[in-house]
Parts: structure tokens; sequence; C-alpha cells
């Protein structure tokens, strides 16, 4: 595993703060001014950054009203903070010398425990906790006793399920990337190549542009469809959760 890990261009684990929370921090930072940058100067007719943050707030809201309803709106300030964030996250590994928070099980853990959290405080604030405890009982009283715990069981694996998820995928792909580097730099193909040898000049030096080519033609592409598809699922998922513990109150 070190022997694939590249140190990041910017470190502050002298000092104590691990990477993953620095480039969180980074993070946090960009959406903060990408936020002040639309916001700065707002037009009847918006241009440029107001423009490209009014077009994702539209995404968001489209969303939430197909799986929430119009009142899932309401939710946009988590949902879009959370999708944002870990997009932001996902992209940002995809760039040498940088980290990416969500290839880290605690940040991805941290996202799933506020959704967790906040979608059960919805469903107690609207239905009562007696009323949002049925909800764990089943439609069959008489098997209350059984789908209880399976239920408590269901939810605790969201948690799991919304983290791991997000988590595998980011840190699988950054050690792919890894391991094509290892394989190509000048301790691996390229190195061989300029070795002086025959079998690397004929061997290595071809094989290594194929890996670039591999992996610029395909892999990177590859991976920043997916950091889209696991930010997507993630506050898809958020939105199924807040609406299934909403679904009664907002019926009545």
């Amino acid at each position: 595993m070190d022997a694939i890990e590249h140190p990041p261009i910017v470190s502050l684990a002298h000092w104590g703060i691990p990477d993953t929370v620095f480039y969180a921090w980074v993070v946090m930072g960009i959406l903060i001014v990408v936020s002040f940058a639309a916001n700065r100067h707002l037009e009847l007719v918006p241009r440029g950054a107001q423009n490209f943050m009014e077009m994702i707030l539209e995404q968001f809201l489209s969303l939430l009203d197909d799986v929430i309803g119009h009142d899932g709106r309401r939710y946009l300030p988590l949902i879009a903070t959370l999708g944002l964030f870990i997009l932001t996250s996902n992209l940002m590994g995809l760039i040498p010398g940088l980290v990416a928070p969500t290839a880290n099980m605690y940040t991805t853990l941290a996202c799933a425990l506020i959704v967790f959290l906040y979608y059960h405080y919805l469903g107690v604030r609207k239905q009562g906790l007696g009323g949002y405890l049925k909800h764990f009982c089943g439609p069959v009283p008489a098997l209350a006793w059984l789908m209880f715990p399976i239920e408590i069981v269901s939810h605790l694996a969201r948690v799991l399920s919304l983290s791991l998820r997000l988590f595998g995928n980011m840190f699988a792909g950054h050690i792919l990337l890894g391991i094509i580097f290892l394989l190509t730099a000048f301790d691996g193909l390229f190195g061989w190549a300029l070795s002086g040898k025959i079998g690397g000049l004929l061997i290595g030096g071809p094989a290594g542009l194929l890996m670039i080519a591999f992996t610029v033609g395909f892999l990177l592409p590859l991976k920043i469809l997916v950091a889209f598809l696991q930010a997507f699922i993630f506050v898809m998922l958020s939105m199924l959760y807040i609406a299934g513990a909403t679904e009664d109150a907002e019926h009545h």
C-alpha cells in the first residue's frame, strides 16, 4: 500500500492535521468561494457563476420534486450541500497530488450519519415518536415483535450502505490509478525503456505509452463518470430515506 501512495502537494500532517481533513476544508473553501461569486452580483438574466449555480440547483430541485414532491424543496440546503461536497471531493481525487476526502471512510461515514440522524429527526418531528415508531412494527400487529428488530437492523445498514459504497468506489479508483502510475513510472515500464536494454526499448516503451493511452482514454473518463454517479446515488438515497420518514405525515 505504501508503495503506491503518493504524498499530496500540500500537507499539514506535521502539524497534526490529517490530509483528509485538510482537503475536506479545501473542498468547503472551493464551494464557499463559488457560492460567494454566484451571489455577489445577482442579475435577472444570470451569467457566469450565477448561471452555473442556478443550473446546478435546478437539477437538485427537479430531483427533489420527483422523489419527495414539491414540499421536498425545503430539504434543498442539505441535499445540495451533500451532493456538491461529495462530487467536488470525488473529482479532486482525479488530480495528481491532491487527496479525495471521500476516499476516507471517516468522511463518508460522517456524511451518512448526517443523513441518518436527519431523516429520523424529521420523522419524529412530523409524526411524533409513537407514530414514527409504528413504521418499524410493520402492517401486521401480531408480527411487530419480529418486524421491529428487523427494521432497526435495516435502518442501521443504511449507514453502512451509504458510507461503504462511496468510500469503496473512491478508494478503489485511487488505488487503481496508483498501481498504474507505479507500473508506468521510472521505476516501471519507462524506467525499463530508459535502461538501455533492447528488451526495455522494444517492450517497455510501447507498453508504457499504451498504458498512458488506456488511462487517459478510458480510465479517467470512467472515474469521472463514477464520481458523478456516486454523488448522484448518495443524494438519491438520502432523498428516498427522507421521503420514507415523512411520507405519512406529508399525506395527512
